[in-house]
């Protein structure tokens, strides 16, 4: 029996840098099952882009306060569990962010002062995920006020990357990584038989690791202020904005989200970056098969109580 080949491919989709890799029989094998998983996620970048608009995402936004519209039932599964997420994380999790007044936010070095907290505040005063309105039954989205807009800047990678994932595990490849901008799922095993392993960056210095994971069958997404922030009145500020101030967060460097799911780990991780050390591991506890690696300004790690980094 011939030995099993990996077989990878890098390219960008969704706006982003995208790596799948297979093991397969062969690399005709391999290369099938890639160009299907790429078609899959763009499938659903036509479906979820902002950048079109004939998007369905667009779509909704184009009617914010007019009228319902009528989308595919996994746009509507997507933000009804976006809307769950909205509801644990107190709203620190809220597609309705694509509203936010961008003109406030550059996060270069001509940025020398934070906004007025009343400039800010008002920013984002169309955010508010209780203000949408789906309807199951006819499949239709409702933004309730005028200059609303819907993004899933913070889940779709994730959704994107699991979906591909199940794509290439109907296809009958049994081991393989889908890497979409860092949101990452495994399945199987290495070739040698070994699991998937991941290296945590460290936020200083992200080229090398600080830790690495075995990963096999799981999820990993990361979010965080290392590889865009400033830093005002010496204290640095995340390009992470809180949903509810139009404020830039400060405290956490590094949030790692760890489970089945690349779609839970890519929108759990930045709410944790808002929430904070304590309150964001107080939810993670709560919730079953959710690991959670943070590393504050200080870079002190924190971990969830099902995890230890060695």
């Amino acid at each position: 029996m011939a030995k099993p080949v990996s077989v990878s491919r890098v390219l960008k989709l969704m706006g982003n840098r995208f790596e799948f890799t297979v093991i397969a029989e062969n690399i005709e094998e391999g290369n099938i099952a890639i160009d299907a998983a790429i078609a899959e996620v763009k499938r659903i970048e036509y479906l979820l882009t902002t950048f079109s608009d004939n998007s369905q995402t667009s779509l909704i936004n184009e009617n914010a306060g007019l009228k319902a519209v009528k989308v595919d039932a996994e746009v509507i599964g997507l933000i009804e569990r976006s809307i769950k997420i909205s509801e644990i994380t107190d709203g620190a999790f809220d597609i309705t962010y694509g509203s936010i007044d961008k003109r406030l936010w550059n996060f270069d070095q001509n940025m020398t002062s934070l906004p007025d907290e009343a400039m800010a505040l008002a920013s984002v005063g169309l955010i508010d995920y209780r203000n949408v309105v789906l309807d199951k039954a006819c499949s239709t989205v409702f933004l309730k006020n005028k200059g609303m807009r819907i993004g899933f800047g913070g889940i779709g990678k994730g959704y994107a990357a699991d979906k591909a994932k199940l794509l290439l595990q109907q296809m009958g490849i049994n081991s393989g990584i889908v890497n979409a901008a860092g949101d990452l799922v495994t399945w199987g095993t290495q070739p040698n038989g070994y699991p998937w392993t991941v290296g945590i960056a460290d936020p200083e210095q992200t080229n090398r690791p600080f830790s690495s994971l075995k990963i096999s069958n799981m999820a990993i997404a990361t979010s965080g202020s290392y590889e865009k922030y400033v830093t005002i009145g010496g204290k640095r500020y995340s390009h992470t904005i809180d949903p509810k101030t139009g404020l830039p967060v400060s405290g956490v460097k590094s949030v790692s989200i760890i489970c089945p799911s690349a779609e839970l780990a890519d929108a759990l991780a930045t709410p944790v970056v808002v929430m904070g050390v304590k309150v964001g591991l107080e939810l993670i506890n709560q919730i079953k098969h959710v690991a959670c690696i943070v590393i504050d300004d200080n870079d002190k790690v924190f971990t969830s109580n099902n995890i230890n980094v060695i």
